[in-house]
């Protein structure tokens, strides 16, 4: 299993980014994937996740703000993220959710939200 996450960077407040996560090594329209990040100083934090039949699910404060997709003929889920705060700076990991923990995650992309 391997998960590639891209599209981090520095944006200033206010600002779009889109991340993006190509899976290989398992059925990937099959499987459920989610979106967590780590900021400086804290603990892993799930951010949202989509499920094989599309339906989507978000953490109470970034409803809104941020949309989970997914394109199965590209293996690929995709984060937008809109009007991006200070403290949304982190890593942003894509991952497979398995119960409370997950069956695999990425290495994470940089996103850093800063004037």
């Amino acid at each position: 299993v391997q998960l590639v996450e891209s599209g981090g960077g520095l944006v200033q407040p206010g600002g779009s980014l889109r991340l993006s996560c190509v899976a290989s090594g398992f059925t990937f329209s099959r499987s459920a994937m989610s979106w967590a990040r780590q900021a400086p100083g804290k603990g892993l934090e799930w951010v949202s996740g989509i499920y094989s039949d599309g339906s989507t699910r978000y953490i109470d404060s970034l409803k809104g703000r941020f949309t989970i997709s997914r394109d199965n003929a590209k293996n690929t889920v995709y984060l937008q993220m809109n009007s991006l705060k200070p403290e949304d700076t982190a890593v942003y990991y894509c991952a497979i959710p398995d119960g409370p923990g997950w069956a695999a995650i990425g290495q994470g992309t940089q996103v850093t939200v800063s004037s």
